[in-house]
């Protein structure tokens, strides 16, 4: 596994210079939360980067102290150089007087928090990094134009599940490892709890069924729970207009994402 992940590691740095520097842009931003994923990018984008790294910590009244904490770990274990920007303030600002629940909470503060980050790349002439794994993209487990937003993103194609053993394998402190997945959202909130399922147990039947192209039939035959089956085939197809870029209705004989098409990197 150790061999596997020194790979994956080496292609995903390698993956970041390429990618920003081809670009013209010198570096990376990316929001710590103080979760696994975030982390795993930082320790990622610190390879690649070096001091043109910058991450940012984007608390507000709803975070824990405790992510917060975890954050500021990290930043010391790998040297990461950190902002901290309050956004309590500009939730403030909008929900003041407004009947809102935590889901529009959370998902305005995911916006927010992205905008903060293209402000501040822009700032740093840097690529503003994703943080999203597959399963949660999979399952629409994010926050368009918030979470989903950025440049690029080097853990997009890795299983929840497999993001545990990289960050063990990359140094990632215990006390991010070992705590429940959270968006950290709300007071509470817990991605399992949300999702009625642990990640372990949703990526058994994500694999199989986007790796291995099993149907639904054949899940079910080989085992798995009816309702999380179902669950997660809902979920992957409710959420595909998330996973793609705005959909645009064709009137001319070229349009743009369907028959006018250019790889993103393209040059005279």
């Amino acid at each position: 596994m150790s061999k596997r992940f020194e790979l994956v590691k080496h292609y995903l740095v390698n993956f970041l210079k390429e990618e920003t520097f081809k670009t013209g842009l010198n570096g990376g931003v990316l929001g710590l939360s103080g979760g696994i994923d975030s982390a795993v990018v930082a320790v990622l984008a610190k390879e690649a980067y070096h001091d043109k790294l910058l991450c940012i910590m984007m608390p507000s009244k709803y975070s824990s102290q405790s992510s917060i904490d975890d954050a500021l770990e990290l930043c010391d274990k790998f040297n990461l150089r950190v902002e901290k920007e309050d956004i309590t303030s500009l939730l403030e600002a909008y929900k003041n007087n407004k009947d809102s629940n935590n889901l529009r909470i959370g998902n305005f503060s995911a916006r927010m928090r992205m905008s903060v980050l293209f402000d501040i790349s822009a700032r740093e002439s840097s690529l503003v990094l994703g943080t999203s794994n597959k399963s949660e993209l999979l399952l629409g487990y994010v926050t368009l134009f918030g979470d989903l937003a950025s440049a690029i993103n080097p853990i997009g194609d890795m299983y929840k599940s497999e993001i545990f053993e990289f960050a063990s394998y990359l140094g990632v402190p215990k006390s991010i490892i070992d705590k429940p997945p959270s968006a950290d959202l709300w007071e509470g909130q817990s991605d399992e709890d949300d999702l009625g399922y642990t990640y372990a147990q949703i990526d058994t039947v994500l694999k199989e069924y986007v790796e291995n192209r099993l149907s639904r039939e054949e899940l079910i035959q080989k085992g798995f729970e009816k309702e999380m089956v179902d669950m997660a085939i809902k979920k992957i197809y409710q959420n595909q207009f998330k996973r793609r870029p705005p959909l645009i209705a064709k009137l001319t004989s070229r349009t743009i994402g369907h028959d006018f098409l250019y790889p993103r990197d393209i040059k005279l």
